[in-house]
């Protein structure tokens, strides 16, 4: 299987880092700079699990081929129409498309560019940064990766899924071939939501959240939110998967935070329309409750506001 990989920042580079170091046939898609880096010094993931420090195959944007099975999108959300540009020239009749994005919003832009039935469904579970020296590094032990067949894709998937499963399988990785993609998608969006909406809105850890009067109220009662549009949506979450993250939302003492307070605190764009401001338009249409969501949103688009107009 020969699997594409767009860009070899935090997520790609350590998820199909993981793939080649197991002698999965992987190649990266990388802008120029990024491929002076992989050059010089090759991939660098530092990571609990073990480092990686090894070549890699890399493609420049504009000299890649349709000659793909597998092309792994694992872009920012804003970033995703330069993505879809980038990979086009890689898309042949056999080839499938799999995003790792945060959401759900992508997939419809997806769809529209490649086809329904290319366009597989994944997510995956990963704190991780790149340094400005190239080095991928992986913050917490969680990396966890599930990925399957969503209505309407090519029967053809479920063979591509397979091998993919099984190069999975000679990795470290913890990894799921799911029978139901879209609910693991849902499951993680609504506990990312809430996190992202509670640490951006409040500018703490949970832990910091939780030790206030009104912190553990509110993150439960956002948290509520996001479960109730999941089901609205037809993804009731499992009992189990809200348990652990009622557990994470709530830990005492806990430096846990979105990237995207990480962003917001760099100055960063972020992708609070394709999270935040999606699950808050989807909620609004179920008719949830959500003024937490609300609130969080506007407190989002107003830090983006303020950067535009402080960067004239």
């Amino acid at each position: 299987m020969k699997i594409l990989v767009l860009g070899a920042g935090a997520i790609g580079g350590y998820f199909g880092g993981r793939l080649a170091e197991a002698g999965a046939d992987v190649t990266f898609l990388v802008r120029e700079r990024r491929a002076a880096q992989l050059e010089g010094d090759g991939l660098v993931v530092k990571s609990p699990h073990g480092d990686i420090r090894r070549k890699v195959r890399i493609v420049r944007e504009g000299a890649v081929k349709p000659e793909y099975d597998l092309a792994v999108l694992t872009c920012k959300a804003y970033d995703l129409d330069a993505a879809i540009a980038s990979i086009q020239p890689a898309i042949g009749p056999a080839t499938f498309v799999l995003p790792l994005l945060n959401g759900l919003a992508h997939l419809e832009r997806l769809d529209a560019a490649f086809g329904a039935g290319r366009v597989l469904g994944g997510t995956c579970y990963l704190a991780g940064t790149l340094t400005p020296e190239g080095e991928v590094v992986q913050l917490s032990r969680l990396h966890r990766i599930a990925f399957g067949k969503r209505p309407g894709n090519d029967a053809k998937a479920a063979v591509a899924l397979m091998k993919l499963a099984a190069a999975f399988t000679k990795t470290q990785l913890d990894s799921q071939l799911a029978s139901d993609i879209l609910l693991e998608m849902w499951e993680k969006y609504v506990l990312l939501a809430t996190l992202a909406a509670m640490t951006c809105l409040m500018r703490g850890a949970v832990g910091d959240v939780i030790a206030t009067d009104e912190g553990e109220a509110l993150m439960e009662a956002c948290l509520a939110t996001c479960e109730d549009t999941a089901k609205a949506a037809g993804h009731e979450p499992r009992a189990d998967r809200m348990a652990q993250a009622r557990r994470m939302l709530t830990e005492r003492g806990s430096t846990f935070t979105a990237s995207m307070l990480r962003d917001v605190e760099a100055g960063l764009r972020t992708e609070a329309d394709h999270i935040v401001g999606d699950m808050l338009k989807r909620a609004s249409a179920a008719k949830v409750p959500c003024g937490i969501l609300r609130a969080a949103y506007c407190h989002l688009q107003t830090y983006e506001a303020r950067r535009q107009r402080e960067k004239k």
